[in-house]
């Protein structure tokens, strides 16, 4: 099995880092093959724009998804972008590992998005969810939260955490194609105990390591919408 872990924490020993260094000991130990791509510690550029590209197609007038295509068409991505998308191609599972900041992924994991799922590359021509580019690859959120579970519930004061992670989970990686794994998630570990601590990594080892047979969220298929993308009735 190969694991790509997009790793979006500034600080090694947080949690977050324990989660990602539990992980790659786990999978290696295992026989299994990790790559990590720490965006801070790399310094990734998280701001999209003409440094995406090697090549132009307007120079007059920047549209991001027309410099994609015709990047795509012309071996035009910068190097920093091919060697996150080689990675991406390379693996069976990725996992993005992140703390919840703003009821969303720190903005450095959102701009590797913003500049790697490039359009014509990651997704279009009719290439999403079931029929996405990366079919047959798994996806899967592991994060951080810093409230208990009770108020990230259906009836708590921040909603449901399911419905937070719909646009990561939904909109990004069931968009491009990949089967979304529940995510793994990890309430207030700054207020656990030690034990405590303990019991999440080590049953993280064990998410990590059957990734492959990890539940996954069930969205409809393509098929499953009208001709306007709303569900068919029964």
């Amino acid at each position: 099995m190969k694991v790509f872990i997009v790793h979006a924490h500034p600080e090694p020993r947080s949690f977050n880092g324990a989660l990602t260094a539990r992980a790659v000991e786990a999978l290696t130990r295992e026989g299994h093959e990790v790559q990590v791509s720490d965006l801070y510690q790399m310094g990734f550029n998280p701001v999209s724009g003409r440094q995406n590209f090697t090549t132009v197609k307007d120079q007059d007038f920047y549209r991001q998804q027309a410099e994609e295509i015709y990047a795509n068409e012309n071996n035009g991505y910068a190097p920093d972008i091919i060697a996150e998308l080689e990675k991406v191609d390379w693996c069976d599972a990725m996992i993005f590992q992140f703390p919840l900041w703003w009821f969303s992924m720190p903005a450095i994991l959102k701009g590797w998005v913003d500049r790697v799922f490039a359009m014509g590359r990651t997704y279009g021509g009719g290439r999403w969810h079931d029929r996405g580019v990366f079919a047959g690859k798994r996806g899967m959120c592991s994060l951080t939260i810093g409230g208990p579970a009770t108020i990230y519930s259906e009836t708590g004061l921040n909603g449901d955490i399911r419905q937070i992670l719909f646009p990561i989970n939904h909109g990004i990686l069931s968009f491009t194609g990949f089967a979304v794994v529940e995510p793994f998630l990890v309430h207030s570990p700054v207020r656990i105990s030690a034990e405590d601590r303990a019991a999440h990594l080590n049953r993280y080892e064990q998410r990590v390591l059957w990734i492959m047979d990890a539940p996954t969220i069930r969205y409809p298929k393509l098929d499953d919408y009208d001709e306007k993308f709303q569900l068919k009735k029964p």
